[in-house]
């Protein structure tokens, strides 16, 4: 009498299957997951609303000259690395080697277009943080920045080389303004 071996051979193939779908899942459980805080909103919340984002920096940026200090580098109130990918920001961002290993000096000037008037009282929420993880995101407030002639000023000590991510919100009175970087640290 002649075996036929095709049944074991299916036996083992669905059971090596069904056990790399059960590793499958075991190893994903263990992976931390962290949520997407992109402007300090849940995700869920910045998709909802995101043009009522982009419109209030508008609104934002016709009622004040914001202008942001990181090392000597210049920047205005600005998110539009949101939408570049970090290999881009990379290669070709103007963002690129912002910061510094070690301490960084952050100056922020929020002055009235119409009174000319440097701009004191601001509801700040900085965050500085990894693309990768949360292990070193550093949060700031009002508390954190100092008042320097009317400038905030922030001394940040970034632990590690590579990508970080700057996001903040500026509130004066009602008008919110949006601040979203993305660069690395040499």
């Amino acid at each position: 009498m002649k075996r036929n071996y095709w049944p074991l051979f299916f036996i083992a193939v669905f059971s090596l299957a069904f056990s790399m779908i059960v590793w499958t899942i075991y190893s994903a459980t263990k992976v931390p997951v962290h949520e997407d805080q992109t402007f300090l909103k849940s995700y869920q919340d910045l998709k909802d609303n995101f043009n009522d984002v982009v419109t209030a920096n508008e609104e934002f940026n016709k009622k004040y000259d914001f202008k942001i200090k990181i090392n000597e580098k210049e920047l205005a109130l600005i998110m539009n690395d949101l939408f570049l990918a970090q290999r881009v920001i990379e290669k070709k961002s103007q963002h690129k080697d912002i910061f510094k290993k070690g301490l960084n000096k952050i100056v922020l000037s929020i002055v009235d277009k119409k009174s000319l008037k440097q701009i004191e009282d601001v509801d700040i929420n900085f965050r500085i943080s990894r693309p990768t993880n949360h292990k070193n995101t550093m949060d700031f407030t009002n508390e954190n920045f100092k008042n320097i002639k009317g400038l905030k000023v922030l001394n940040a000590n970034l632990p590690l080389k590579g990508n970080w991510n700057i996001t903040a919100t500026f509130k004066v009175a009602n008008d919110t303004g949006y601040l979203y970087i993305k660069s690395n640290a040499y």
